[in-house]
């Protein structure tokens, strides 16, 4: 296990309306990869969180809150082992959403094959399917700095997605090349 690592803490308190501020640094909090601990939010320590933890401060003094950005390590390494536990549940909720979107796309695949809608507006369509994939992975890559066993299979789980789309593709093409449609 990863032990004496850098942490950011970070704490923020706000007027209880609107909510929409509440819900703002909230998304941004969960898109910057913290996790909620004992009611402070951590991350680990990078420059390029620190800079956006930076900017989220001022967006909550923009809704007329505070916010408290700390650096520094955790002195127990039984809490430093139950926050990096926190990080790969919470990272591995997200590569088990992602896995079975990964499975629905399979399935779609497989169902356009077997019903012969073998047409290009189905090609663009999981093309584009595809890239909201290859997005998704790579923000939660962002996110990931422990790189749980689920990663490994998210990873291999779009590989098998590319692969798939590539085979569809092609059928898509000499299906339409046999039948001279253009």
């Amino acid at each position: 296990m990863i032990c004496n690592m850098k942490w950011l803490f970070f704490s923020y308190s706000l007027p209880t309306s609107p909510s929409k501020a509440r819900v703002f640094v909230w998304r941004q909090l969960k898109k910057l990869g913290t996790i909620n601990y004992q009611s402070i939010w951590v991350v680990p320590r990078s420059n390029e969180r620190i800079a956006e933890l930076k900017k989220l401060i001022e967006d909550i003094e923009g809704f007329k809150g505070t916010g408290l950005l700390i650096s520094g390590t955790i002195l127990s390494q039984g809490h430093e082992e139950q926050i990096i536990n926190a990080f790969i549940d919470s990272r591995n909720e997200e590569y088990v959403e992602f896995i079975d979107k990964c499975e629905a796309f399979f399935k779609e695949i497989e169902f356009e094959i077997n019903r012969e809608n073998l047409i290009f507006a189905e090609v663009e369509e999981n093309e584009e399917e595809l890239g909201k994939l290859k997005q998704w992975l790579k923000k939660i890559e962002k996110r990931d700095v422990i790189k749980p066993p689920l990663h490994k299979e998210a990873t291999a789980k779009l590989k098998r997605c590319e692969k798939l789309f590539d085979n569809f593709a092609r059928i898509v093409y000499e299906y339409n090349q046999s039948t001279n449609r253009k």
